[in-house]
């Protein structure tokens, strides 16, 4: 990074670091302990399909891949913007288990050349009262954020910055709010 770069602001691009995912099931054990939140079972990956053969090959040896293990059926969602996610299922349990799927999708996209159309990862917890959190992993930046949707397209900031709290420890989480996106219509919220 040369001195005009730094001048105005840029930063060299992070190289995702998939590996980082393996340590969403410790942070599941705190967000159980500290704020009542259970995983789910249910987890995505979520990329930009492109056009072409090698794409669509990869796209179904990753799925029927991860469909051979005996388990629930990986299912494949379009969302309304466009973008396709890979939605993988596990006993609420399993959270090690459903990190291992996320982690070979990832892997398998970006080993076959695919790693620019990964956008994130995303688990999917509840509560006893119901409330919804996805914990985002942003491929591009190689950091994590709580994602808590409410009724219609609002969200909860403030639990969201409480989940911040809880998880400094266990994860590396985004510091620029700005990079917290919304996931309207992921699957598991």
């Amino acid at each position: 990074m040369g001195f005009l770069d730094a001048v105005l602001g840029r930063r060299k691009p992070v190289k995702p670091d998939l590996d980082q995912l393996f340590a969403l099931p410790s942070a599941a054990i705190t967000l159980q302990v500290s704020g009542g939140f259970k995983p789910t079972g249910v987890g995505s990956v979520c990329y930009r399909a492109t056009e072409g053969a090698a794409f669509a090959a990869t796209q179904d040896d990753v799925q029927q891949l991860l469909d051979a293990d005996g388990g629930p059926a990986v299912e494949r969602v379009t969302d309304r913007f466009g973008f396709t996610w890979l939605v993988c299922r596990q006993e609420p349990d399993a959270v090690s288990d459903l990190v291992t799927e996320l982690h070979a999708v990832n892997r398998a996209l970006e080993d076959n050349g695919f790693g620019p159309s990964l956008l994130c990862s995303l688990v999917s917890f509840r509560n006893d009262d119901g409330t919804k959190l996805g914990l985002v992993y942003l491929y591009k930046q190689g950091t994590f954020y709580p994602f808590v949707p409410q009724g219609g397209e609002r969200r909860d900031n403030a639990l969201e910055l409480q989940v911040r709290g809880m998880l400094e420890n266990d994860l590396t989480v985004e510091p620029e709010l700005g990079r917290w996106l919304a996931v309207w219509g992921a699957p598991g919220l």
